[in-house]
């Protein structure tokens, strides 16, 4: 924040501390009737969906805006405070909401999320107010919370107890949206994926697979083909010795087979063997800079957690299956 920000902060922080109750009450009467006067987008789209035991409702706006309810916003991150009705908003004088304010959460909060948390008024196809945040913040949400909890664990400090159940909601979210992307989970529950493009599930997809061939970087922690050996039982000699052929397949099943419907097969197509049984990249080399990897980062963070938990390869497996189980080939590719 720039000292003239921090300037304003303060400044709307006093003001706000010296109005009377009577006038608190007058101004939210009027930024309420504000947000209603105007014209507001009416959702022809709406329906819910389910992570882990959470009922997310959601809706696609005209403009293609997805938008998660304020109420299932909450509930997603695993807190259960809300606006009477659902149709006020429930944000700090910094215009954050309340739910990103904590001073300890400032580190991990930037400008982006703060642009893309601000709430979004519209109607429901039945005319009642309602007001959520876009969808894409959902996940950028909870991601503030297992940065702060990694941040602890770096550090050797305990998780105070009115975070657990935050971040452990927050784990599981994350878990659930490794494995598909929040937009078209949203066109699946609202109905929308029957008048979308056509080519819409190839650009979701695309989102994961970059267009032209990235640069080699190290995507793989030598901690994952670490935790590998460790639990085949085999002797560990660093990352420089040749490893099994085994742990290629290992690795299919393990990260690309549920990172995503239809990654796997897709990546096997962009980037076959020859008939030496050789691709000419590695796979993680097709993955998105914006989307695709940051996945994979998740995906094998979560992974070697597992790992490092696990007594034995069939308990990690069991662990997996559960945590991140395979979604299958569901998702429609265009020729």
């Amino acid at each position: 924040m720039s000292e003239k920000d921090e300037s304003k902060s303060i400044g709307g922080k006093a003001r706000a501390s010296a109005l009377t109750p009577e006038q608190r009450r007058e101004i939210a009467r009027k930024a309420a009737a504000a947000r209603w006067a105007k014209d507001t987008p009416i959702a022809h789209f709406e329906g819910e969906f389910s992570i882990g035991d959470k009922s997310i409702d959601c809706a696609v706006l005209p403009d293609g805006t997805r938008v998660i309810s304020q109420a299932s916003f909450l509930r997603g991150i695993g807190r259960s405070r809300s606006p009477k009705a659902g149709t006020g908003v429930l944000s700090t004088v910094d215009k954050l909401p309340f739910f990103l304010s904590a001073q300890v959460l400032q580190p991990f909060v930037d400008d982006d999320l703060k642009k893309a948390i601000e709430p979004i008024f519209y109607r429901t196809e039945n005319g009642s107010k309602a007001v959520g945040y876009d969808a894409s913040a959902l996940p950028a949400v909870a991601e503030v919370y297992l940065k702060y909890r990694d941040a602890l664990v770096e550090e050797e400090k305990s998780i105070p107890s009115n975070y657990h159940h935050i971040i452990k909601a927050s784990d599981v979210l994350m878990r659930g949206l490794a494995n598909v992307g929040i937009i078209a989970l949203v066109d699946e529950a609202t109905g929308y994926q029957e008048v979308r493009d056509r080519q819409a599930l190839q650009k979701i997809l695309d989102k994961y697979l970059a267009k032209e061939l990235a640069a080699w970087a190290k995507r793989f922690p030598d901690e994952f083909y670490k935790q590998i050996f460790r639990l085949r039982g085999w002797e560990w000699k660093g990352v420089q010795v040749r490893k099994p052929q085994v742990v290629a397949k290992y690795t299919n099943d393990i990260v690309y087979d549920r990172l995503a419907p239809g990654i796997l097969e897709e990546l096997e197509r962009k980037n076959p063997k020859d008939e030496k049984g050789r691709r000419k990249a590695r796979h993680h080399q097709w993955l998105s800079e914006d989307v695709g990897h940051p996945a994979l980062a998740q995906h094998l963070h979560g992974v070697i957690m597992l790992m490092k938990t696990s007594g034995s390869w069939n308990d990690f497996m069991n662990k997996l299956n559960i945590a991140a189980p395979k979604k299958g080939k569901n998702l429609e590719l265009s020729v």
